[in-house]
C-alpha cells in the first residue's frame, strides 16, 4: 500500500483573483510563506521516502519549507506541472467568468481545450497527473509514504481518479492553498483518506454575520482558488 501525501502551493500575489497557470517567477507571498512554513510543521514527523514537486516556483517555495531538516533531495515532475490554460492564463477570473468557455469548464470539463498554442486539454492535464502518481508509487514500492507538491486543478483531477469519478465531476471538489489530501493505493483500489485539510480551526463553518452574506456562487473557483 503506497501512501501519497498531494499538497497544493501556498498562497501568491495571483492566487485567487488572478489564473496564474504556468506564470514564470511566480513565488509565494509572505501569507504563502507562512502557509508552507505552518504544513512543514504538520508533516515533520512523517518520514517521507521522495519529496516531489512541479516545477513551478510556487510549487519549489513549499516543497523548499518541508524538506527543510530532511536529508530528502526534492525531485521535479514536470507531470505535475499546472495545466496548460493558454491565452487565459494571466487573466483575471471575473473577466474569464464571461467567456462561454467558462460554462464548458463548469459543467463538461473532459470537454475543455484551453485556448491558444499552449492551450492544453484538461483531460491530458488529468491523464499526465494521474500517470506521475502511479509512477512514483511504482518506482517507490508498496511500503512507501511520499509527497507530491502541485497545483488546485491538478490535485483535484488526481482525487477525481482515485473516487472513481468523471473528470466531468471534479469541480466538486475543493482543494485549497497548502492543503493536504491523502490517498493509499493498493492492489485492488485507491482509497482517499483525506481532502483538503487545512488543520485549521472552523471558521468557515460559521454563519455570515447580518448584513455580511451574499449569494452563494455555483461555480468552482477554476485554478483553485485562494481558500476559504
Amino acid at each position: 500500500m503506497t501512501t501519497v501525501v498531494l499538497v497544493r502551493h501556498g498562497l501568491t500575489a495571483m492566487t485567487g483573483p488572478v489564473l496564474a497557470g504556468w506564470t514564470p517567477g511566480l513565488h509565494l507571498d509572505d501569507r504563502g510563506l507562512k502557509q508552507a512554513a505552518a504544513v512543514a510543521e504538520r508533516l515533520r514527523e512523517v518520514p517521507f521516502a521522495a519529496l516531489v514537486s512541479s516545477p513551478l516556483d510556487r510549487c519549489l517555495d513549499t516543497v523548499k519549507a518541508i524538506a527543510a531538516g530532511r536529508d530528502t533531495d526534492i525531485q521535479v515532475e514536470d507531470r505535475l506541472g499546472e495545466c496548460r490554460y493558454g491565452d487565459w492564463t494571466g487573466r483575471p477570473l471575473k473577466e474569464l467568468a464571461k467567456d462561454p468557455l467558462w460554462k464548458v469548464v463548469q459543467a463538461h470539463p473532459s470537454a475543455v481545450t484551453f485556448p491558444g498554442d499552449e492551450g492544453e486539454p484538461l483531460r491530458e492535464t488529468q491523464a499526465r497527473a494521474v500517470a506521475a502518481v502511479r509512477d512514483g508509487n511504482a518506482r517507490l514500492g508498496a511500503d512507501a509514504t511520499w509527497l507530491a507538491c502541485s497545483h488546485g486543478d491538478v490535485i483535484k483531477a488526481i482525487v477525481a481518479d482515485a473516487l472513481g469519478m468523471h473528470l466531468d465531476l471534479f469541480q466538486r471538489i475543493a482543494i485549497d492553498p497548502c492543503s493536504v489530501t491523502v490517498i493509499r493505493y493498493t492492489e485492488l483500489r485507491p482509497f482517499v483518506v483525506r481532502v483538503n485539510d487545512t488543520g485549521g480551526g472552523v471558521a468557515d463553518l460559521l454563519p455570515a454575520k447580518k448584513g455580511r452574506r451574499r449569494k452563494a456562487s455555483s461555480d468552482a473557483p477554476v485554478g483553485g482558488g485562494a481558500g476559504a
